[in-house]
């Protein structure tokens, strides 16, 4: 096994990398990375981006959204956050064995006079709480395993973030099953930083495997041809938000104008199909403004630039651009 060497905190970057050491480089053993992220969401390969997140808070804060290659549901990285990644030439070894490839950080805590477990399909906790889940994907004759690592991660944001507001949607995306979690910092002495136990994990992967450490670092082809899968893919709305499946947009609100329900069917986040109805009275003919939605992107900052762009009392009477905006938030 080989360490690839990676101080990338940028999300897109990070997930190209795996993307690039699994599918175009090869170098000719098992890899080991162990990397960090500004604040993103990472969603599952399979998943409803729009159905995963709190949209409005995720955008006011500034947190960047990713979609990965492999399934499960979706998670929140900061620097406080450690994930690793492994992968392996002959996946069929260890195909859906989450408990392998947890058992070296299982084995790091332990060292530390934490005892953790291996729970459930994909999760490693501490005193029954979550600060671990994993999921894999698999190229040819590849399997990518990978893993978050919660150390000291801002719990108040990742479940503000990941906090869906009670719009209705329906979709056949795979839902997140929201866990109780914890930090590992939490459970250890407090002089252990998050760079010692990063060093300490290495060695305990390296340990499992009864080999010596040694490093590889990327070469100046390796980042040109990950930053072309950054800026090809992982950097993109159309893999980010467009991958989402087909769902249907459904909120209703009482305002001083009546009742308005917004409904909106999305096809790779795209609106293909918009409606406004309820009991409210016509300024204009209300299909107008429904029209300036169609073939839209289905996100905050579009539809907020739709909305800013028209009066919308000159469609629904009494109605501010405001509340209207609520219906989306």
């Amino acid at each position: 096994m080989i360490n690839v060497v990676n101080n990338s905190n940028n999300p897109y970057f990070n997930l190209a990398l795996e993307e690039y050491f699994v599918k175009y480089k090869d170098l000719g053993e098992d890899i080991l990375i162990l990397w960090q992220n500004e604040p993103v969401i990472v969603v599952g390969k399979n998943q409803n981006t729009y159905e995963e997140l709190n949209l409005e808070y995720v955008d006011k804060n500034n947190i960047k959204v990713v979609r990965r290659l492999s399934g499960g549901g979706a998670v929140y990285h900061d620097l406080g956050n450690l994930n690793f990644t492994i992968i392996k030439n002959k996946s069929k070894l260890h195909k859906n064995d989450f408990s392998f490839f947890s058992l070296p950080v299982v084995s790091c805590l332990n060292k530390l006079g934490v005892k953790a477990t291996f729970s459930g399909r994909n999760d490693i906790l501490i005193d029954g709480k979550k600060f671990s889940g994993n999921s894999q994907y698999f190229h040819k004759e590849k399997l990518l395993h990978h893993g978050t690592i919660l150390f000291s991660s801002d719990l108040t944001i990742l479940s503000k973030a990941l906090k869906v507001k009670k719009e209705k949607f329906e979709s056949k995306g795979i839902k997140s099953v929201k866990s109780r979690v914890t930090n590992i910092s939490e459970h250890i002495d407090k002089g252990v930083s998050l760079i010692k136990f990063k060093d300490m994990l290495i060695e305990c992967f390296f340990e499992s495997r009864k080999e010596n450490p040694k490093s590889y670092v990327l070469s100046e082809e390796d980042t040109k041809k990950i930053n072309e899968l950054v800026n090809n893919k992982y950097g993109t709305w159309e893999w980010n938000f467009g991958k989402s499946p087909k769902f249907n947009y459904n909120k209703e609100m009482r305002f001083d104008a009546g009742s308005i329900c917004v409904k909106a069917n999305v096809v790779d986040g795209i609106i293909k199909e918009f409606k406004v109805e309820g009991d409210f009275f016509e300024e204009n003919p209300i299909k107008e403004m429904e029209d300036l939605f169609i073939d839209k992107k289905f996100n905050i900052k579009e539809i907020k630039n739709i909305i800013e762009k028209k009066d919308v009392s000159k469609y629904i009477l009494k109605l501010t651009n405001a509340d209207f905006m609520k219906l989306f938030l």
